[in-house]
């Protein structure tokens, strides 16, 4: 497709993000919640839908839902009640699915993405609600039977519908990183995509620049990656712009992603969708959600990554870049909020955090709660560096090493049995810079010719002379002056 066609039409995206709840039982039942148990053995008659057998409300479904909603600043609904979504299918035991359709518990709301132009745009949110999910149906598993494992079925979701506010692809690819983020900070889902606990369907339509009134919408399921549900979105752009250009007729239908062909095939037409039959459900007990509820929810609440982005770029004054890389992971964020409790070093901080510890992490393939250095230790380390008894350098490849083999000593211990302390006494770097000089008279008389780069030359001596021990700062200093006295 040509830049010329593609710049004619403007995309409007909206994205329903499923997040399976990190609580230990399930929504309506004491069933175990866990992913990758032996297939239907985390079942009871509650779950199988027998007759007779009433559901539960699982309180931590509420509670987490009212955190997230917090952390999009929605609006939190009072009074609550429970529906039944009524449609057949082979993992759905009971026939119909228990969600909240009129009164979802939250509503409105944003979440914030990062915009060149703007520095950030808020995506709208229409509702959060609670829901219990599906059982798996797995296609793949026999050459001629389709399997169904039902230890899914009544997980606690929380659905999250975003208004139609994204154009492009690579918009709805950052909201979905924000979402995954929001909800690992809140501790409420891992976000893992290719688990299935955290899920998308992306509704896509193309419509003419200029034009007020949106296109057809298709949905697009089955993606189960961040990079998959970009792919799939610019797939079903381009094939809607294509139609369109043809003057055939776009139809409202799901659609499926097939990531190996990076095509989306047509599963079923929405129009002709049997309808779901929503009434109230009838076991469940209205729920009411008080004000001091909520408050003693908020006050519980960690700090979010756009409040530690702000905190960090404008108190700390540490580059966008920066914040973005420290409050990308809640673990790494928290790392550093401790090492930043010992030292008022930022920068040094997330240079340390962002460099060598992550480097380390990605290199043994760890965690941060792996991570052999105390955050203390860690603020040390950026001390005796502030204080010029080591170099940056030395204390990246000499003094970092020896403290991920052992934490029995302390890194200015470390430095002093290595005999890395840095010389700082101006007697004894004046008499290296004589030597230099001496050494290096050619040099010397063609720095003070105009060769101004040589000072490079000479300070690599003038270290090298030293054993690395001059404090680079202080020696450079000495070197310029004693040159310039020449």
């Amino acid at each position: 497709m040509t830049p010329e066609i593609r710049a004619k039409y403007e995309v409007v995206i909206g994205l329903e993000v499923h997040a399976q709840m990190l609580t230990k039982t399930k929504a309506y039942s004491n069933d175990v919640n866990e992913f990758g148990a032996i297939p239907n053995t985390n079942v009871s008659p509650i779950t199988l839908g027998h007759p007779g057998t009433l559901p539960k409300m699982n309180k931590k479904t509420i509670e987490y839902a009212i955190r997230l909603g917090i952390a999009c600043g929605c609006d939190i609904t009072e009074n609550q009640n429970f529906d039944r979504k009524n449609y057949f299918y082979p993992d759905l035991p009971k026939g119909y699915q228990i969600t909240q359709d009129h009164t979802p518990i939250c509503k409105n709301g944003q979440i914030y993405i990062k915009d060149e132009k703007e520095g950030e745009k808020p995506i709208k949110l229409t509702r959060i609600h609670m829901e219990e999910d599906a059982g798996k149906s797995m296609h793949d598993v026999d050459l001629y039977d389709t399997l169904v494992d039902l230890n899914r079925a009544g997980v606690p979701l929380l659905e999250i519908v975003s208004e139609p506010d994204m154009r492009t692809s690579q918009e709805a690819y950052d909201y979905l990183m924000e979402v995954r983020k929001l909800v690992r900070y809140l501790d409420i889902c891992d976000g893992n995509m290719e688990e299935g606990s955290m899920r998308c369907d992306a509704n896509i339509s193309v419509m003419l620049v200029g034009s007020k009134e949106f296109g057809t919408k298709v949905e697009v399921k089955n993606m189960n990656s961040m990079r998959n549900v970009q792919k799939a979105i610019e797939f079903e752009i381009e094939r809607q712009i294509e139609m369109v250009e043809n003057n055939e007729t776009i139809y409202m239908e799901t659609r499926s992603y097939d990531a190996l062909k990076n095509i989306t095939i047509g599963m079923r037409s929405k129009e002709a969708a049997n309808d779901y039959r929503f009434f109230p459900e009838p076991d469940l007990q209205p729920i009411t959600v008080l004000l001091a509820d909520i408050e003693i929810i908020r006050a519980e609440m960690p700090e979010l990554p756009r409040d530690l982005f702000i905190k960090y770029t404008s108190n700390y004054g540490l580059s966008d870049y920066d914040a973005y890389n420290l409050t990308d992971s809640r673990e790494i964020a928290l790392f550093y909020e401790k090492v930043i409790s010992f030292t008022k070093n930022y920068k040094s901080a997330a240079n340390w955090v962002m460099g060598d510890v992550k480097s380390h992490l990605n290199q043994n393939g760890l965690e941060i709660s792996e991570f052999p250095i105390a955050a203390g230790q860690l603020a040390e380390l950026i001390k005796i560096v502030d204080e010029g008894k080591v170099s940056s350098t030395v204390a990246s490849k000499k003094v970092f090493p020896e403290m991920l083999k052992s934490n029995e000593k302390s890194p200015l211990q470390i430095a002093e049995a290595l005999n890395l302390i840095q010389d700082s006494n101006e007697d004894s770097i004046l008499t290296f810079i004589e030597d230099v000089i001496k050494q290096h008279p050619d040099e010397v008389e063609r720095y003070r010719n105009g060769e101004k780069q040589l000072i490079g030359f000479l300070m690599g001596q003038l270290m090298r002379a030293s054993k690395g021990k001059a404090d680079p700062k202080a020696a450079n200093q000495l070197m310029h002056q004693t040159l310039e006295k020449l």
